[in-house]
C-alpha cells in the first residue's frame, strides 16, 4: 500500500493528495470568475472527504471572487490539523494574468496581504514562486527568499517553499534558510526529487492533471486501457501515477466542481500493481 501522508516540514502531517485552489474562483487566470456558493461548497466538502493540505495563493481570482477569501468563508475558524499554503511573487497585469514579479521589497506587503485575506495569524507554508509560466530561470532567488526567511524569524511564516526552481536555485535558498517543499511544474527533474527525497522536502507539481505527470511520457491510448481495465477514469489514474512517484510527492489537484472533487479524491485509494507503472512509462 502506498503511504498516504506526509511530514510537511518534519511536523505537520498532511495528507498527500490535497487540494489546489485556483479553480473555486476561475477557470483561467483570463476568467471568468465562478460562482463563489459553489467554490465555498466545494471547499467545505474536501474537508469533509479528509484533505487537509489546501495550496492557494493571493493573485487566485478574478473580479469579485478570490481563492483565498473563498477558502475563509468556507473553513474558518479553521481546523487543528488544516495547513495552508500560499505564494507570493507573481503581480497581475492589468488583465488579470500574473506576468510581473515582486521585488523583494513588495514581498513582506503581498506576505501580509495574504494572512489577512486568510483570516491567519501565521502561514503555514508560503513559497517563493519565481520566474515566468514557461518554467525555471537563471536568475538568482537568494535576496527575495531572504526577505521570506526574515518573515519566518519574526513568526509570519510557519515553513518556506520554492517554486518554478532549477537546482542552483533550490540549492541557494537552502543555504539561506530550511526549505520544506519544492512546488514545480512536473515531476521530470528526477534529480531535484531525489534531493527532496533524501532532504524529507515534499515536492509538489502544479497543474497535476495537465502535461507532464512522471518522469517520462505518458501514452494516451495505454493511459486508457489501465484506466478501463482498473474501473476508473483517467485523471484518476493520473493522480495516482503521480502519487506512485515517490512517497515525497504530493498531489493538488483543483477544481470548482463537487463531482469532480470527489471523482479526484477517490484517486487516494487506488495503489497501482508494478507492470501498470512500467507499461504508462514506456
Amino acid at each position: 500500500m502506498a503511504i498516504k501522508t506526509f511530514p510537511l516540514g518534519g511536523e505537520l502531517t498532511i495528507n498527500r493528495l490535497g487540494f489546489g485552489a485556483m479553480r473555486v474562483a476561475m477557470g483561467t487566470f483570463a476568467g471568468p470568475a465562478r460562482d463563489p456558493g459553489t467554490g465555498i461548497a466545494v471547499l467545505r466538502r474536501a474537508v469533509e472527504l479528509g484533505v487537509n493540505h489546501i495550496d492557494t495563493a493571493g493573485f487566485y481570482g478574478r473580479d469579485a471572487v478570490w481563492a483565498n477569501e473563498l477558502i475563509r468563508t468556507a473553513l474558518a475558524p479553521y481546523r487543528d490539523d488544516l495547513v495552508i499554503a500560499t505564494k507570493v511573487g507573481p503581480l497581475p497585469g492589468a488583465n488579470g494574468v500574473p506576468s510581473g514579479q515582486a521585488t523583494a521589497d513588495q514581498l513582506r506587503g503581498l506576505v501580509e496581504a495574504d494572512l489577512r485575506s486568510l483570516g491567519l495569524e501565521r502561514l503555514d507554508l508560503v513559497y517563493l514562486r519565481v520566474g515566468g509560466v514557461t518554467g525555471p530561470g537563471a536568475e538568482s532567488i537568494a535576496e527575495r527568499f531572504a526577505v521570506l526567511a526574515g518573515l519566518r524569524a519574526q513568526g509570519l511564516i510557519r515553513h518556506l517553499g520554492v517554486s518554478n526552481v532549477d537546482a542552483a536555485q533550490f540549492a541557494e535558498a537552502r543555504a539561506i534558510a530550511p526549505v520544506a517543499a519544492v512546488q514545480n511544474r512536473h515531476t521530470g527533474d528526477r534529480g531535484l526529487l531525489s534531493e527532496c527525497e533524501e532532504a524529507g522536502i515534499a515536492y509538489v507539481p502544479y497543474f497535476p492533471l495537465g502535461g507532464g505527470v512522471g518522469s517520462g511520457p505518458l501514452d494516451a491510448e495505454r493511459l486508457g486501457e489501465v484506466a478501463a481495465r482498473l474501473g476508473v477514469t483517467r485523471a484518476q489514474l493520473r493522480i495516482a501515477l503521480l502519487l506512485a512517484e515517490s512517497s515525497a510527492v504530493l498531489a493538488i489537484p483543483g477544481t470548482g466542481s463537487l463531482d469532480h472533487l470527489e471523482e479526484n479524491l477517490a484517486a487516494n485509494d487506488l495503489d497501482l500493481r508494478g507492470e501498470d507503472l512500467a507499461g504508462l512509462r514506456g
